[in-house]
């Protein structure tokens, strides 16, 4: 759901965190290997559920609850590796053209994310179903994939001088809209849990936004700050959707309520002549700057947390733990930190378990682990024809190997420009009919894998 990019933090030797999609377990890398933890009660303990030894990682993203995670390691940034933990085995390898930049996963789609280019997975047999190319350069990765199988939307940046964001249909692949939603580029982009809205973040960092996914009307106008610009790291909503958190370079993090009958009563302009910021609106703004009467209408912060020190990168989400909300703040100098939310506007959040990622001996839940084996679809497909790298040598040792993509097209994007696209699925990997419901029902949830998609 969220990855820490801009990789500043591979060069420090800092821990990387992340979220799973619904907020329910944690996956840590270290220099040594990584860790998946279990957050069902990380009010008190942190449950680790697996941890292996293993090239350092970058990148890693897990499947829900299931057993499947997308990893990346520093000691080959183009290939990506989706693996069953539990099973301790490998289901398929791809080699890409470059760095692999950010990788996003839902139970329908797989996204990996290159600095011009991105490439959508059917998660089921793994095969490219559809390439988006010459997209606008995104050094960073930035990306977001909705975890909503019913609005499959991908995100992406729709320009380098302006925060444009691009929103496409990952399930019928075609363009659905394009929001221009701030004037400077983009720095933090999140889908809602159902997939209907997106918030977004410039790089001037004061003013959070939240659209209509599907026909890009702005919902909600937030003000982070006033007197500073900073780095917006992360956005998440709150599983209920009422919430909505950002973090930053700043040693502060900000909760804030989307009051959706606020907003729909304002749409109406149903306003009370007694509430004195209504009143100010109707009778003060018009003589006032444009830019001040909107400093007036945006939304403050419910919350807020300030932590120990500036400067440390930070992914936050909210939870409902244990029938509570919880604010969590994992960081990349190596802890957790869970928050209780409060329910009045304005009250402090309190401090409830700080957990350092970093030690060994959290308890772990006891796992059965069959014999590693291979499980198909280990294929070293090459995508995109890096340079240097024949097929052959991307999957040494892997199985089948050979070119997945399509014939290119042009596809129109909104607003004007073009991406050159492709579809996917060329001499690669394709899969047989009972493997692949085998393995589909891995993505669905944590059942037996006894093969994974074959390849021809």
């Amino acid at each position: 759901m969220m990855s820490l990019l801009g990789r500043p933090d591979v060069d420090a030797g800092e821990v990387f965190v992340n979220f799973n999609q619904n907020i329910t377990s944690l996956a840590v890398a270290t220099s040594g290997g990584y860790s998946l933890y279990s957050l069902g009660s990380v009010d008190s303990t942190l449950d680790k559920i697996y941890h292996t030894k293993s090239d350092e990682l970058f990148l890693i993203e897990r499947l829900f609850e299931s057993s499947l995670v997308a990893i990346v390691s520093q000691r080959a940034p183009r290939k990506l590796k989706v693996c069953h933990f539990k099973k301790q085995s490998e289901i398929c390898n791809y080699s890409y053209a470059n760095t692999i930049l950010a990788v996003k996963l839902n139970r329908e789609r797989l996204i990996v994310c290159l600095e011009e280019s991105l490439y959508i997975h059917n998660i089921q047999d793994m095969k490219v179903v559809h390439t988006i190319r010459d997209t606008p350069c995104n050094p960073l990765g930035l990306c977001a994939l909705s975890s909503s199988s019913e609005h499959c939307y991908l995100a992406y940046p729709g320009s380098v001088t302006s925060g444009e964001v691009q929103i496409f249909d990952a399930i019928n692949l075609h363009a659905k809209t394009m929001i221009p939603a701030h004037d400077t580029p983009l720095a933090a982009i999140a889908f809602s849990p159902s997939g209907t809205e997106i918030a977004t973040a410039s790089e001037r960092g004061t003013v959070i936004r939240v659209f209509s996914s599907q026909d890009g009307s702005r919902l909600f106008e937030l003000r982070r700050g006033l007197k500073r610009c900073v780095s917006i790291v992360s956005l998440s909503f709150s599983n209920c959707s009422e919430y909505l958190v950002s973090s930053s370079n700043t040693e502060t993090v900000h909760i804030f309520r989307l009051d959706r009958s606020a907003a729909e009563t304002a749409d109406h302009g149903k306003q009370s002549t007694d509430d004195w910021m209504g009143f100010l609106s109707k009778t003060v703004t018009s003589y006032l700057p444009t830019q001040v009467t909107d400093v007036f209408s945006q939304g403050r912060a419910f919350a807020s947390v300030s932590l120990p020190e500036a400067g440390v990168r930070r992914m936050c989400a909210i939870a409902t733990i244990q029938k509570q909300l919880r604010l969590l703040i994992a960081s990349q100098d190596g802890y957790l930190y869970v928050y209780s939310i409060p329910s009045i506007e304005g009250a402090e959040c309190q401090l409830i378990k700080r957990h350092d990622l970093r030690l060994e001996d959290h308890y772990a839940m006891d796992i059965k682990v069959d014999s590693p084996q291979t499980l198909g679809l280990n294929s070293g497909v090459s995508i995109g024809g890096a340079a240097g790298v024949p097929p052959s040598v991307a999957g040494a040792g892997a199985g089948a190997s050979g070119s997945a993509d399509g014939k290119s097209t042009a596809t129109d994007k909104p607003g004007g420009s073009s991406s050159s696209t492709s579809g996917g699925g060329g001499g690669g990997a394709s899969g047989s009919g009972s493997a692949g419901a085998s393995y589909a029902s891995a993505v669905k949830g944590d059942e037996p894998v006894a093969g994974g998609p074959s390849t021809t």
